[in-house]
C-alpha cells in the first residue's frame, strides 16, 4: 500500500515517519502503519487473543465455539458489540446478513468445521429450521438460543478487529494511520510520509488467486471492506462454481452475477458485514437498498451477459 497525492491543503507532520507491523491473525495477515515511532507489537498481539477468545469459531475454547456447544458462558464487551451491531444490520437487511447462518456454511465446506458427506435438500432444509438471528437474544451477558443453532461472525469479526486496533492507536493520540486484516481496512488522517492520503487498491475478480489491482482507491478518516465470490467457492464434481457466502433464505450458495463488492463508510464493522449482506442481496436489492442508505458507498464488480466485467459505483464511492 502506498499513497496518491492530494491537491487539497493537509496539515503537515512535524514527525514524518511511519511505523509498520505486520504478521498473521485470524487466518490471514495483517499490516498497520502509523505515524509514531513507538512499537505496539505487544498491545496488538493482547488484543488479538482478547478478540480471538471471544469471537472464533476456530478456536475450541473461545466464547463463541463454548455457546455453540451449549455452555454457560458469561460474554465480555466486544461479543457485544458485535451482537448489536449484527442485529441491527440483519434487521435492517431484511436478513441478508444472518450470523446464525454457519452451520449452512460448515455444511457447504466453507466454514471451521468437517463437511457433511451426501449433502442434499433435506439435510439443508433441517439445518435452515436452525436459521434465524431474529430468534437469537442476550439476557443477564447470556446468549438465549436455540441449542442447534450456530453462531459465527467471522463475516464481521474481521472488520471489527480493525475497529479495535484503531481505536487503540487513537487513544495513544495517533491520528495517522491505516489498518488492515485480510483485506478489510481503516484509515485516519494521511500519510504522513508521504504527505497524502492512504490509497488502497480493489482487486480484480478472479479465481486463480492472483492479486491484481482493479481500480485504486483514496481513503481519508474511512474504511473499506470488500466481498467476493473470486476469493473463496467450491467447485463440485461437475465442475460448478460455489459462493462461499450462503442465500440466508434458502440455505443455498448465493447466485448472482456480483463478483466483487467493496464497501466504504466510517466503521470498518460496519463496511465488513454490508459487504456480505450486498453479495446475498445480488445486484438489484442491493442496488434498491443502497438508495435510501447514502451513507454506505459501494463499488460492484459483476458479470455481464457476455461473460465480460462491469461495474457500478454508488454514493459517491471515492476515486483514485
Amino acid at each position: 500500500m502506498s499513497s496518491c497525492k492530494d491537491d487539497a491543503n493537509k496539515p503537515k507532520s512535524s514527525n514524518p515517519t511511519n511505523t509498520i507491523l505486520k504478521g498473521n491473525v485470524f487466518g490471514t495477515s495483517y499490516k498497520v502503519i502509523y505515524n509514531s515511532n513507538k512499537n505496539y507489537q505487544k498491545q496488538f498481539d493482547s488484543l488479538f487473543y482478547v478478540l480471538n477468545k471471544s469471537l472464533s469459531t476456530y478456536q475450541r475454547n473461545s466464547d463463541i465455539s463454548k455457546i455453540n456447544r451449549n455452555e454457560d458462558v458469561e460474554i465480555d464487551e466486544h461479543f457485544f458489540k458485535v451482537f448489536e451491531k449484527s442485529k441491527k444490520i440483519f434487521n435492517e437487511t431484511g436478513g441478508a446478513f444472518d450470523p446464525t447462518i454457519g452451520a449452512v456454511v460448515n455444511a457447504w465446506d466453507f466454514g471451521p468445521e468437517k463437511e457433511i458427506i451426501g449433502l442434499d435438500s433435506l439435510k439443508i432444509d433441517s439445518l435452515m429450521l436452525s436459521v434465524g438471528f431474529n430468534k437469537v437474544s442476550i439476557s443477564n451477558n447470556r446468549v438465549l438460543k436455540k441449542a442447534e443453532t450456530f453462531l459465527d461472525f467471522n463475516a464481521i469479526a474481521k472488520g471489527y478487529g480493525v475497529d479495535v486496533l484503531g481505536e487503540f492507536l487513537e487513544s495513544k493520540n495517533i491520528n495517522n494511520y491505516l489498518v488492515e486484516i485480510g483485506g478489510e481496512i481503516k484509515t485516519k488522517g494521511i500519510n504522513v510520509e508521504k504527505d497524502s492520503r492512504w490509497k488502497v487498491g480493489v482487486e480484480e475478480p478472479n479465481f486463480e488467486h492472483k492479486q491484481i489491482i482493479f481500480k485504486a482507491v483514496s481513503l481519508l478518516n474511512e474504511s473499506m471492506a470488500t466481498s467476493g465470490t473470486y476469493r473463496k467457492f467450491k467447485v463440485d464434481e461437475n465442475g460448478n462454481r460455489y459462493s462461499h457466502i450462503i442465500d440466508t433464505k434458502t440455505g443455498y450458495p448465493s447466485k448472482t452475477n456480483l463478483l466483487s463488492i467493496s464497501v466504504v463508510t466510517e466503521s470498518c464493522m460496519v463496511a465488513d458485514a454490508y459487504a456480505t449482506a450486498f453479495k446475498t442481496m445480488g445486484l438489484d436489492k442491493a442496488k434498491s437498498f443502497l438508495e435510501t442508505h447514502p451513507e454506505l458507498k459501494v463499488y460492484l464488480i459483476y458479470e455481464n451477459d457476455n461473460n465480460e466485467f462491469e461495474t457500478l459505483s454508488l454514493n459517491g464511492f471515492p476515486e483514485y
